[in-house]
């Protein structure tokens, strides 16, 4: 609602006179009157200045005026860019807390360059993301007090019927569990209509954020425009970890109101006396919420778990099946549902059944090279002829997204809701699943970067020609660096533990690294039947993965044990 309080002139205030202003301008922060504003206009120095008429400066003035471009901490001009943290900065800034970043930008190219329409579709998009999942789970609450319901009618019934077996003695237990019911139920329903209200609380203000959004994108620079959509991203981030947090704890568990009969009701029937009672209400928390994977993933990390011990480790295979596939094999990946993807680099991709059967060829064409799976539904796969990543969905068999860079696209890896992809020999670049790049790695390999992992904010991967497996954070600083003893390898991936397991292709051995880069230990070598050994994946919930060689003639499938 705009303000009903007038907005005065500022050049005749400081002539110490009281003018209402006609229009607002953004330049000079000031109202101007009908006057003062066709002096304004005439004069060269303002004369370009973006003005706005007051009643819609009214309107929106809380949102506009709060978009600043000076820095809150140390009061400079926001003039640079930093693209690790994805935020504007002063000088001071760069200096005191971005010294490390690599990539800093001047702040007046990066807004030259960004195409605002596009980031506020972004963020819209996000915000109607949040909303369709606070409308979901308020309406999954609501069936969930109907279910309850029902439930609690069904033990009041089980309850009667219990009763009405036994002799009056039995009814004072009857009268016990009925309130042990009626009070487990009402704190319960109480819990979902408070959760309720929690959301719908939720809503408003994400609602009010979306109308902001809007409201501080008309009619303002671009700058501002670029600013305040930051802004408003900064404040959709704190809903989107309330999502986060609340799909992750047992607020987003669907409540089951059981009874549980006691085992022993039957058989003690004649010793009613010494009866005590025939049933607990208790609540059951479904963990089905959970376990969903959504489309835009959970951002919470996972903890490693405490580091194993390497050198009491040990590689057993299960099963090895000849897959006669005879093409150049570029990459390899078990799904959710333990099928196998095995990819002829610029070919077919084939998947089989996890033992190795043939079940069909995808229908991918463009010469695909790696790939990495998303989701229960869903692939992404790289193409390095036509610098394309596509999402292709396994239920349609269907590309549901292109997704096109400026570099010839290699090695793939999905993590935390985003991909990290290997860009010619010098680039790891991680992305969203839009596309817009998150952060940029800058590397030297000697080959290209056709296989690396993305986990826990670190990128390892390898480089056959130097002969070695980097790990880098995100920001692109060395952790380490293993040489020792690799001739050269390709394929790799992580255990459990986050070690790092390697398909040392010239040395036909696999070897696996600590996570800190300290330690190996060799698991297979040729003398163990394998040979050309070239691509790697591990369950990272399991003990089990598979190897596929070079020449795709073979699958195996092994399990890991401690000595």
């Amino acid at each position: 609602m705009a303000s009903s309080k007038p907005v005065r002139c500022g050049p005749c205030k400081q002539d110490k006179v009281s003018t209402k202003a006609d229009i607002w301008c953004y330049n000079c922060d000031e109202g101007l009157c009908s006057t003062c504003s066709g002096h304004h206009k005439r004069f060269k120095s303002t004369g370009d200045h973006k003005t706005i008429d007051i009643q819609t400066y009214k309107r929106y003035k809380h949102p506009v005026r709060s978009i600043k471009t000076e820095c809150d901490a140390h009061g400079e001009q926001l003039n640079l860019y930093c693209p690790s943290h994805l935020m504007p900065c002063c000088d001071e800034c760069i200096s005191s807390h971005h010294s490390k970043c690599t990539g800093i930008k001047s702040l007046a190219k990066v807004v030259d360059e960004t195409k605002i329409d596009n980031s506020k579709e972004s963020v819209e998009d996000e915000i109607i993301s949040i909303l369709h999942f606070l409308n979901k789970m308020a309406n999954k609450k609501s069936k969930n007090i109907k279910k309850g319901e029902h439930q609690y009618g069904s033990i009041k019934e089980s309850i009667s019927n219990i009763r009405r077996e036994i002799n009056q003695h039995l009814e004072q237990l009857e009268k016990k569990l009925c309130k042990e019911a009626d009070t487990t139920w009402d704190r319960e329903k109480s819990k979902l209509k408070g959760f309720i209200s929690e959301i719908e609380e939720k809503k408003k203000k994400v609602k009010k954020i979306q109308d902001d959004l809007h409201a501080g994108t008309i009619r303002t620079s671009k700058l501002q425009s670029f600013l305040w959509v930051h802004i408003i991203e900064q404040k959709v981030h704190q809903y989107r970890q309330y999502v986060e947090d609340v799909e992750s704890n047992d607020e987003a568990s669907e409540v089951d109101i059981q009874i549980k009969r006691n085992d022993e009701t039957e058989k003690i029937l004649s010793e009613l006396k010494s009866l005590k009672t025939f049933g607990d209400v208790k609540v059951v928390k479904s963990d089905r919420t959970k376990r969903r994977v959504t489309s835009w993933n959970r951002r919470a990390q996972v903890k490693s778990r405490e580091q194993s011990n390497i050198h009491n480790m040990t590689m057993n295979i299960f099963t090895k099946t000849k897959m006669n596939i005879g093409k150049y094999i570029s990459d390899m990946i078990c799904l959710t549902n333990e099928r196998v993807l095995v990819v002829e680099e610029k070919g077919k991709v084939n998947l089989l059944t996890s033992d190795g059967r043939l079940q069909k060829q995808l229908p991918i064409s463009d010469k695909p090279f790696s790939v990495t799976q998303i989701d229960q539904d869903n692939i992404a796969i790289t193409f390095p002829d036509r610098n394309d990543i596509k999402i292709f969905n396994m239920e349609a068999e269907t590309v549901t997204k292109l997704i096109t860079l400026d570099k010839s696209c290699m090695g793939l890896s999905f993590f935390n809701n985003s991909l990290a992809v290997g860009l010619d020999k010098d680039e790891i670049r991680i992305i969203n699943l839009e596309g817009n790049k998150l952060k940029s790695i800058q590397v030297k390999n000697r080959s290209y970067l056709e296989y690396l992992v993305y986990c826990h904010d670190r990128v390892i991967y390898t480089d056959y020609e130097d002969k070695s497996v980097y790990c880098v954070d995100e920001s692109g600083v060395q952790i380490w660096k293993y040489a020792q003893d690799l001739l050269g390898p390709h394929g790799l991936c992580t255990d459990t533990y986050d070690n790092v397991i390697v398909a040392d292709w010239r040395s036909q051995r696999i070897i696996i690294i600590s996570k800190d880069g300290q330690y190996s230990k060799v698991l297979l070598s040729e003398e163990d039947g394998l040979q050309n050994q070239k691509c790697l994946w591990h369950n990272p919930k399991e003990s089990y993965g598979f190897i596929c060689d070079s020449s795709g003639r073979y699958l195996v499938k092994f399990n890991f044990s401690n000595e």
